[in-house]
């Protein structure tokens, strides 16, 4: 159900701090534009922890209006809370989204069994889930065996797979064929599909949509000699964007590419000049 590229959006705010809801629209459009196959609010990228459920409604609005039938919306719903999670869950359909993307449940550090009827939990809503395994951010990681007595529910439908090998998108295929796994890692992309994975849910495609999706449509075409050639010319960027945590690097990215405002929200603070200039020699070096 949810295949391809698919873009973690950052989120623009404006230098008091404030949603730039412009400088959102303008970027969503320009990202269905260059032909990624959905888009995915208001998640980790987006800076979550620090959106209202206003702002967060505002986004749905405006990327269900971008898609347009052209892509998918993935909404981040995910909290440590489950009761919150379907809440959140629930004002995301109303907003007419595809379907909602769940983070392991963070902080709390839940057992196998507590994630799986998390997820269900969140399933029983109605609306489809990505389940979003990040045990780096969470202190949890989620055994593709729990993820795949969570799919027992109809309703979870794809993993967004970020635990940092790709071993897990491989037992993932083996015991839950149904689920389309995504790597949550632009520099897993390539090996993910190369072991049977079904896209990414990428930062670098905030910068460089166009190129992700070639790489993608490459791959798909039975082309890997293009698509390991693409994937050579983006390593830079996917690895530069992550020298500070995600997304100081890419909200300078965008800063630099005039796009976006350079505001974070705390505890996220602006890039360091010294990553204000490795990023910026990146983009250069890829002729944006």
């Amino acid at each position: 159900m949810f295949q391809g590229v698919y873009v973690a959006t950052a989120t623009p705010f404006h230098d008091d701090g404030s949603f730039d809801e412009t400088a959102y629209q303008k970027h969503v459009e320009w990202l269905v534009q260059n032909g990624v196959h959905g888009l995915v609010p208001a998640g980790t990228t987006g800076e979550s922890p620090t959106l209202s459920d206003e702002e967060k409604a505002a986004m749905f609005g405006i990327c269900v209006a971008a898609a347009k039938g052209k892509a998918k919306v993935v909404a981040g719903a995910g909290t440590n809370s489950t009761a919150k999670s379907v809440l959140a869950a629930e004002k995301a359909a109303r907003a007419g989204v595809d379907g909602v993307l769940a983070v392991n449940p963070y902080y709390n550090k839940p057992t196998q069994a507590g994630m799986v009827a998390h997820f269900q939990a969140i399933a029983a809503v109605g609306v489809p889930v990505m389940i979003y395994n990040i045990p780096g951010r969470t202190g949890v990681n989620m055994t593709p065996e729990a993820i795949a007595k969570a799919a027992a529910h109809p309703q979870i439908v794809a993993v967004k797979e970020a635990s940092g090998t790709v071993a897990a998108t491989v037992d993932l295929k083996l015991l839950a064929p149904r689920l389309d796994v995504l790597s949550g890692d632009d520099g897993l992309f390539l090996p993910c599909l190369a072991v049977g994975g079904d896209g990414i849910v990428s930062v670098a495609a905030n910068v460089l949509p166009a190129e992700l999706v070639a790489l993608w449509n490459a791959w798909r075409a039975g082309d890997p000699a293009r698509a390991i050639e693409l994937n050579n010319r983006l390593w830079n960027l996917f690895r530069n964007l992550f020298v500070e945590t995600n997304p100081i690097p890419v909200k300078a990215a965008l800063h630099l590419m005039g796009r976006y405002g350079k505001t974070l929200r705390l505890p996220m603070t602006e890039a360091t000049p010294e990553t204000v200039q490795k990023v910026a020699a990146t983009l250069k070096a890829l002729g944006v």
